[in-house]
């Protein structure tokens, strides 16, 4: 509105009545648009404070403002919004949402050579599938309940197997190598190529239950629809008996390691008994033991011993000596130190036979460890173990001629696996015929080694029967470290007065 201006002038005219005020808006037109930007852009906000609208010194509020040009009507400007997209892989399908690893990018100046300069981009490649099955999130789309309700077979959303299961089982076939159709192959001719060890091993943990076996067997519908590993268990189902086969073929694969283990064990309880029967140093040892606790227990109801449970000898290093240091131990081991280098040497002078001796002597008793190493081997055996082994055999083979004999002896298609599996029986069951004499053999000669040292006093029922091994270990560790002592000590060696070996 156009304002007139009248002359300063006493007899001037009141000025007209001001118009009606315009209707007020609400909210001010400042904020209207500004909070329409807002709900279109969260994260938008305005470089200074909204002030709220002042009115003119003439007391009219100023006209509404106009709306901005890319708020009007159905603009295109809105299409123009950035919008996040998710990454494309190699096929172009989106990659699956995966849980985050949590941790702090490095930002290396260009001028600065670093270890990441040397990856390539080509040297490594991620197996997709298998990091979206165990790290995924599952984000796929949910089918409406009315054709949930009419379908008769599982989505792609659902599994037969229960999901950690599934998830295991995906897995251990990746670590196969081998297509289903592969394995089913080799299982059906019983043949060891393409199936090693490792791959076997890990055939023997899909084992699937009864129930899951019914419910893979079950599905009619289409094999697309199932998950990769249940694909590849259902495949494989299609072998008769195909886990009995697995099992089969890996007691054959680790059947050698297991026949090996025991004999050399059996062998190494044969040479431990006659490194003991033989050993002439233990033998003096022994007699230096019984001389000696004679002569301490002369005058009470333990004297006059003739011999000894080799229990005692774990109890020398507890006799300590007048002056608190020296143990029985010591004292029985110089002696023979001194006897056993008087032996050795020969030279003429006594000064020189008592330097010889002493170190020609204890080099002798350090020796006897070396002499008795199957003695402290055979104390780690535990026989129990090795029985338990035998059993295993001796039970593999039993369901192996089972097996073969009974189960698929009448399946034309299963022939190549039954006599692969027969001509593997006759050479198994010489074997452990062999295994079995040799732990008869060296079951006899653990007992009577023990009756050779305690004599008659052994018990049937005895907890560990090769504990006389295990005591001769334990003395011998003592024995080394009393020998170290010895040999760094250069403490005078005074003869014993009593001299019981002269």
């Amino acid at each position: 509105m156009e304002s007139v201006e009248v002359p300063r002038t006493a007899t001037a005219p009141p000025p007209p009545p001001p118009p009606p005020p315009l209707p007020r808006l609400s909210p001010p037109c400042e904020w209207s648009w500004r909070s329409k930007i807002t709900s279109t852009f969260p994260n938008l906000s305005s470089p200074r404070k909204s002030r709220p609208p002042q009115k003119s010194q003439s007391g009219i509020p100023p006209p509404p403002c106009p709306p901005p040009p890319f708020l009007k009507g159905n603009s295109s400007s809105a299409k123009e919004l950035p919008q996040l997209t998710p990454p494309l892989g190699k096929d172009g399908v989106p990659l699956a949402k995966l849980k985050p690893l949590h941790w702090d990018k490095v930002r290396a100046p260009p001028e600065q050579s670093m270890v990441w300069d040397k990856i390539r981009s080509s040297s490594f490649e991620l197996d997709e599938e298998m990091i979206e099955s165990l790290f995924g999130y599952n984000l796929r789309s949910t089918v409406k309940k009315t054709e949930e309700a009419n379908s008769k077979t599982p989505s792609p959303s659902k599994h037969v197997l229960d999901p950690k299961r599934l998830q295991n089982i995906t897995i251990l076939s990746k670590a196969l190598s081998s297509t289903a159709d592969q394995v089913c192959d080799s299982l059906m001719r019983g043949s060891r190529d393409g199936l090693g060890l490792q791959q076997l091993e890990a055939l023997a943990k899909m084992v699937p239950t009864n129930e899951e076996q019914l419910k893979l067997r079950g599905f009619k519908g289409n094999l697309n629809e199932l998950g990769s590993a249940e694909r590849y268990v259902k495949t494989l189902l299609t072998v008769p008996l195909a886990f009995h086969r697995v099992e089969a073929m890996l007691f054959r694969e680790t059947f050698e390691d297991e026949v090996f283990h025991l004999r050399n064990s059996f062998s190494m309880l044969e040479e431990a008994c006659k490194e003991l029967r033989s050993s002439r140093l233990f033998l003096k040892l022994l007699e230096a033991v019984l001389k000696t606790g004679n002569r301490m227990n002369v005058g009470t109801i333990r004297g006059g011993a003739r011999a000894f449970k080799l229990d005692a000898l774990l109890k020398l290093s507890d006799v300590k000596g007048t002056d608190g240091k020296t143990t029985l131990l010591h004292f029985v081991v110089q002696e023979i130190i001194r006897t056993e280098g008087m032996r050795k040497t020969k030279t003429r002078t006594v000064e020189e036979r008592e330097e010889n001796y002493r170190r020609m002597g204890l080099d002798l008793v350090t020796g006897l460890t070396t002499e008795l190493y199957n003695v402290k081997k055979t104390a780690t055996i535990d026989l129990d173990v090795l029985a338990t082994s035998v059993s295993n055999l001796s039970n593999g083979i039993s369901k192996l001629n089972n097996l073969v004999e009974n189960e698929l002896s009448r399946d034309e298609r299963s022939r190549g696996f039954v006599e692969s599996m027969s001509a593997f029986l006759k050479y198994a069951g010489s074997n452990l015929k062999e295994v079995k004499e040799e732990e008869d053999r060296v079951i006899a000669l653990v007992r009577e080694i023990t009756e050779y040292f305690h004599g008659n006093h052994v018990s049937k029922d005895e907890a560990n029967p090769l504990r006389i091994f295990v005591i001769v270990r334990d003395f011998l560790g003592m024995l080394d470290h009393v020998c170290k002592e010895l040999r760094s000590s250069k403490m005078a060696y005074s003869p014993n007065p009593l001299a019981p070996f002269r």
